[in-house]
């Protein structure tokens, strides 16, 4: 009976151990495979940083090593409004209204006071803001993390990306941000914003990046990066920081229509404008010479272009560096200094970050051969459009005739080259695709037209192939258009 229990006793024993050892072994597996829910993590980004500057390991950690560089940006502009009427400074009735039962009623000035946020860029004083934070602001006051306050003063902005340097006089050498490479962050990896969002100081948030390379049609060189950390008003301005301390991004944009997505403008774009920023208060950009759009599927077929990758050349500015060179309306440019352009938004964004002087090398596809051109990068004047992004696809449906002396005079355009359209038919294809009274036709199927009898001969020939492209000229710019028979 003895060893009965001793015996029972012992398999007790030895199924605990073999159980305990199970468990041990489920746990140590699930901890090794498993991400951790908990949002104070190390990242694989944290890991990479120089070895003089030990990586955070949590929010916590990385905002209280960064918030001194934040600071808070307080401004005020004056506007003119109505002495009454509206509380906001102009009545909902337009100031018609008043002037056509009160008279001319004198206006008085408003002082109009907004928030934003900014980050230290140099030990001197200089910081990144948003332009809009900033712009025709009569008084400019930043607050910096010990509460110290100091009156800032612009030194230069850029309307079309956003950004804005100014500077304060700093008591003594200030704390300042490390400035990472936006062009190395990966979708997914966490990052923190700061700012003073509805003027609620040194908030933190945290996220993700979404995206990369958005276009939200809020400027020519719209890059973004879409994140979900919460941004909100005054945050504009403010630093996105990637989990090695480093800022990726400067806050700019929400979307008032959905909850947790916010933009950010890349660093690396920053960067590449502030030497302009410091020196001329504005940027000088890089100018081709051309008008470019993408290239449509049917606008592919009709071109035997395999490819929609590139931009199709629909205008060639005569003397600039692309007519000098030698590039044509027609020609698809594929790649800028060796690097591929998918796009006409691309081009746009590699041509404006290119040094006026700067030779550049281009190759181009030209009737199914690649051709290759040197042009001198020129500076780029903000009165001329360099991207046409028009250009849709349709049916035939056109009257045009020959542009007389007198059209020409009284419509201000040469008589020479193309016919001009004078009818698109009511809910036609021709309709559908916007092609529209007064516009040019110089070309059709990449044949110059300088009459009507060419433009009949080659939309003859045109309909028998059910296809054809055409470029048109509107005002100052041109574009091709791909129409097609049912």
């Amino acid at each position: 009976m003895k060893n009965q229990n001793r015996k029972t006793f012992f398999m007790f024993l030895l199924a605990f151990l073999v159980a305990f050892f199970i468990v041990s072994l489920v746990e140590v597996l699930r901890s090794s495979f498993m991400p951790s829910a908990a949002p104070d993590v190390q990242t694989a980004s944290a890991i990479s940083t120089s070895e003089t500057i030990k990586a955070p390991t949590s929010f916590s950690e990385l905002a209280e090593r960064v918030k001194p560089a934040v600071v808070n940006i307080s401004t005020t502009k004056t506007t003119a409004g109505r002495s009454f009427g509206s509380p906001f400074g102009r009545s909902p009735f337009g100031d018609d209204f008043f002037d056509r039962f009160f008279g001319d009623i004198p206006q008085r000035e408003f002082k109009q006071r907004s928030l934003g946020s900014g980050f230290v860029i140099s030990n001197d004083g200089y910081i990144f803001t948003n332009n809009h934070v900033v712009e025709k602001a009569d008084k400019i006051l930043v607050k910096l993390s010990d509460n110290r306050e100091y009156e800032a003063k612009i030194i230069g902005t850029d309307t079309k990306t956003d950004i804005a340097l100014i500077k304060i006089k700093p008591s003594n050498s200030l704390p300042v941000v490390e400035i990472g490479d936006s062009d190395q962050v990966k979708v997914g990896e966490w990052v923190i914003a700061i700012g003073n969002p509805f003027g609620l100081e040194q908030t933190v948030t945290a996220g993700i990046v979404s995206a990369k390379g958005r276009v939200i049609g809020a400027g020519p060189y719209d890059n973004f990066i879409q994140t979900d950390a919460s941004i909100n008003p005054g945050n504009s301005g403010g630093p996105l920081f990637s989990m090695d301390g480093k800022v990726i991004g400067i806050n700019t944009a929400i979307v008032a229509q959905g909850q947790g997505i916010g933009f950010a403008i890349p660093i690396n774009m920053a960067k590449g404008i502030l030497g302009d920023l410091k020196t001329k208060g504005k940027v000088t950009r890089g100018w081709l010479g051309i008008s470019v759009q993408d290239i449509t599927e049917d606008i592919a077929k009709n071109l035997n272009y395999k490819d929609k990758k590139g931009a199709l050349v629909s205008d060639v500015f005569k003397g600039d560096p692309a007519d000098k060179a030698g590039i044509k309306v027609g020609d698809i440019v594929i790649e800028i200094n060796h690097k591929p352009i998918k796009d006409t938004h691309e081009l746009l964004l590699t041509i404006a970050t290119m040094q006026v002087g700067e030779r550049v090398s281009i190759k181009a596809i030209r009737d199914g051969k690649e051709i290759a051109f040197q042009v001198v990068v020129a500076e780029r004047k903000d009165k001329v459009d360099m991207v046409s992004t028009k250009g849709s696809t349709g049916h035939f449906g056109i009257a045009a005739q020959d542009i007389t002396p007198e059209m020409a005079k009284q419509l201000g355009i040469p008589r020479e080259g193309g016919v001009i359209v004078t009818e698109v038919l009511n809910g036609s294809p021709a309709d559908d695709v916007g092609i529209q009274p007064q516009d040019i036709i110089v070309q059709v199927n990449r044949v110059k037209i300088n009459s009507m009898k060419d433009y009949t001969r080659e939309i003859s020939k045109a309909i028998e192939k059910k296809s054809v492209t055409l470029l048109i000229k509107r005002g100052n710019s041109s574009f091709f258009v791909a129409l097609q028979t049912e």
